[in-house]
């Protein structure tokens, strides 16, 4: 099978005709929120409730084949309102060498089902994303510390989190 879009980035001027956009707006039309581009790359926006199926059909639909995470991480935007925090999910198809990022918006508070039952290895990175900016995964299999000391206060990767490091653990 030869695919020559989006090698390693979408090479379409509109988002929207990305094959990923348009998988995910006629399978699951209400799933995406938002679309764009940075870098070459498309992403699109999906709400934490649809999350789980946006990346199920996007592993096992056999036109994209997005069968690896390759990143699972999160930003922190404490200015905007309403939604602090982007989870956001680096996909890439190893078969067909293309890309496509997902991003689930959270409030403070908020959490987002765990993709672990989609991919394996996301059960570390959201490990990782508890760490550092104290993001909660539904139903994670073992939702511990893994970067800081047990105990240890703070999430380092939290804009308000002091710059000289200071908390008491």
């Amino acid at each position: 099978m030869t695919v020559d879009w989006n090698r390693q980035n979408f090479s379409g001027s509109d988002p929207e005709s990305h094959p990923a956009v348009t998988a995910l707006r006629r399978e699951l039309p209400s799933a995406v929120l938002e679309v764009g581009t940075s870098c070459g790359e498309v992403w699109a926006v999906v709400a934490p409730s649809d999350s789980i199926a946006v990346l199920t059909l996007l592993r096992d639909d056999p036109a994209l084949l997005f069968n690896f995470l390759s990143d699972l991480t999160a930003v922190h935007w404490p200015k905007r309102e309403g939604a602090e925090f982007d989870i956001v999910l680096q996909l890439y198809s190893i078969s067909l060498r293309h890309r496509f990022r997902i991003k689930v918006r959270l409030a403070e508070g908020e959490s987002t089902p765990t993709a672990s039952g989609v991919w394996k290895t996301a059960d570390w990175l959201e490990r990782e994303v508890y760490d550092m900016f104290g993001i909660r995964f539904e139903d994670h299999p073992d939702p511990r510390r893994i970067l800081n000391p047990d105990g240890f206060e703070g999430h380092p990767l939290r804009k308000e989190f002091p710059l000289q490091g200071r908390v008491r653990w």
